[in-house]
């Protein structure tokens, strides 16, 4: 089994940054990719970006070019830097981890609004 715990959610205004830490903890032995979902209410949950093991990265129209994934192999972390924040951006948001299966996080509440 794989453990994740996240951090970093919150209250942010229109415009501004938060990030998001991900820990990954338990039966670790080969993570193909690392990433983060979210989900808002009445709506179903939808990737934000994921990262691969080779550093590639995919991530969603809505957030290209605001958000950028990193991940540090050797803590087994993934981080989502979120800049120029909007309301719909509000949302629940889940680290992932695919190792044989996808992991999911507990979830972090972020919530954008003045």
């Amino acid at each position: 089994q794989v453990q994740l715990v996240e951090s970093g959610g919150g209250l942010v205004q229109p415009g501004g940054s938060m990030r998001l830490s991900c820990a990954a903890s338990g039966n670790i032995f080969d993570i193909n990719a690392m990433g983060w979902y979210r989900q808002a209410p009445g709506k179903e949950r939808d990737l934000v970006a994921t990262m691969f093991s080779g550093s590639s990265a995919v991530y969603a129209d809505s957030v290209k070019g605001r958000f950028t994934i990193s991940r540090d192999n050797a803590k087994n972390a993934v981080y989502l830097q979120m800049n120029s924040l909007k309301p719909e951006d509000t949302a629940v948001y889940y680290c992932t981890v695919l190792q044989g299966r996808l992991y999911w996080g507990q979830g972090t509440q972020v919530t954008v609004s003045s």
